[in-house]
């Protein structure tokens, strides 16, 4: 014990540094303009107050933006559960010519940057007339080769039986694969719903160009393009909009994080 010491003195520090910006951002949105320019600043509250909440949520159209980044987010993560289950279950089970041939392929699209397909998608996103719209947003992302790799190597670990069992039984494919295989999954779906979610409801840069009228902005880019104009100086208000941004996520990564880490290590033994 007493030569592990500096271990979890290194942890501690750790946890402060990663924990420390978000507290102060969660304490600092119900601090005045005045408490948050304060020389030496302050911890805690002194005045504590919800004006800056009142103010995101009345004076600007964040209750839209708000709408916009779950309706987007959500829609995107039950496309990825849908989609990567049945493709990651066809590479994993199903015997056909060029399986893999197809896996490489999804493989080395993991390989090649964001940037580099991004431009291309823009052109082949805006010819089809999907830009400044929900589908526009939505669509580039409803399949992600990571998440058919999370499902493929998931359902390799489960046994062939259970499907001979079914054929048995006189399932068909689709039955097979909804009844009796997906079920057996939620481990790989609660980590893959999770980190769908997380990255499309921080997702910036997509929306930044799609979106081009007000009514289309998802969060980030909303607190993004609003902290440069005339309330760019009010901390308080900034420090609000990032907590509605961040809750969500923190929350639901709280609440399934024992799936997330079951998931990711039942995956990895694969």
């Amino acid at each position: 014990m007493r030569r592990t010491w500096w271990i979890y003195l290194i942890g501690v520090l750790g946890l402060v540094a990663v924990a420390a910006p978000f507290l102060w951002m969660v304490l600092g949105s119900f601090k005045t303009q005045g408490e948050l320019l304060r020389v030496p600043p302050t911890w805690w509250p002194q005045d504590a107050t919800t004006q800056n909440y009142d103010d995101l949520f009345s004076k600007a159209s964040f209750p839209r933006y708000f709408v916009n980044s779950a309706l987007v987010a959500l829609v995107v993560t039950a496309g990825n559960l849908t989609f990567c289950s049945m493709i990651g279950y066809a590479l994993a089970k199903l015997r056909f010519k060029g399986r893999n041939a197809l896996f490489i392929v999804v493989m080395a699209t993991l390989m090649i940057p964001g940037m580099v397909t991004f431009v291309p998608l823009f052109v082949l996103v805006t010819n089809a007339g999907l830009a400044n719209s929900y589908p526009g947003l939505i669509l580039p992302f409803l399949v992600s080769p990571f998440g058919v790799f999370l499902m493929r190597q998931f359902f390799l670990g489960l046994p062939d039986d259970l499907m001979d069992a079914g054929r048995v039984d006189g399932s068909g494919e689709l039955g097979i694969f909804a009844r009796i295989m997906l079920p057996l999954t939620r481990p790989a779906l609660a980590t893959l719903g999770i980190l769908t979610f997380l990255g499309s409801w921080n997702n910036f840069l997509w929306p930044l160009v799609i979106a081009q009228t007000e009514d289309k902005y998802t969060l980030p880019v909303a607190l993004a393009l609003y902290s440069t104009g005339q309330n760019a100086q009010n901390y308080g208000l900034l420090m609000a909009g990032a907590v509605v941004v961040v809750l969500p996520v923190l929350v639901m990564f709280l609440a399934f994080q024992r799936h997330v880490t079951k998931g990711i290590a039942i995956t990895g033994l694969k």
